[in-house]
């Protein structure tokens, strides 16, 4: 499912900035998110993922959004517990902080395209208010089922599902390919065959 390249970018740096910055497990092991010094590479990274162009982050810039990723993380969490109404809470919330607002934008000779902006123009802001756009985007319409959190076991990593039938579980293909082993032994076990 496409949205818009510039939705699809948002969304894709709203679950970077999720697994990258809040604590949980990822991939079977337990997972910190990084602090201090690393913490400004890892959010720019997580931006990079949405937008290569991206310049690099400050310290503060990189503390601010990883407040942004505790807020953007109890969206997922909210859909993935058939919570719809809170996760619409959390994004009106993010919407409101940012004071988002649509915008159409012009640069690096593309097309007219719709940029969603916060009351002020810093990087953090502008990102928090893209990110909380593109989760309304996709809540408030026929897409509100394809945000998710990993169903693999020991993971809680999240995704949006752009996938053409809707079916996506995991957040990866390394914790697909976990599980898919996992059957295979419990198979092999179960019919004497233990590796």
């Amino acid at each position: 499912m496409n949205f818009s390249s510039h939705i699809d970018a948002v969304l894709t740096v709203a679950v970077a900035l999720a697994n990258s910055l809040t604590p949980g497990e990822a991939r079977g092991r337990g997972y910190a998110p990084p602090e201090g010094d690393e913490l400004p590479a890892v959010v720019t990274a997580a931006l990079r993922a949405g937008r290569a162009d991206t310049r690099d982050v400050s310290g503060a810039e990189a503390a601010e959004l990883s407040a942004v990723a505790a807020d953007l993380r109890r969206v997922f969490d909210a859909v993935a517990a058939g919570r719809p109404d809170d996760a619409a809470g959390q994004v009106n919330s993010l919407l409101r902080s940012t004071g988002a607002r649509p915008w159409l934008d012009r640069h690096d000779d593309e097309p007219w395209h719709l940029h969603f902006h916060g009351a002020n123009d810093s990087l953090a802001t502008g990102w928090a208010a893209g990110c909380a756009t593109g989760l309304a985007i996709v809540l408030g319409g026929d897409g509100h089922g394809r945000l998710g959190t990993c169903t693999a076991d020991r993971c809680d990593r999240v995704y949006v599902d752009a996938s053409r039938n809707g079916t996506k579980r995991f957040c990866s293909t390394a914790c697909q390919n976990r599980v898919k082993a996992a059957a295979f032994r419990a198979r092999q076990a179960a019919q004497g065959n233990a590796p």
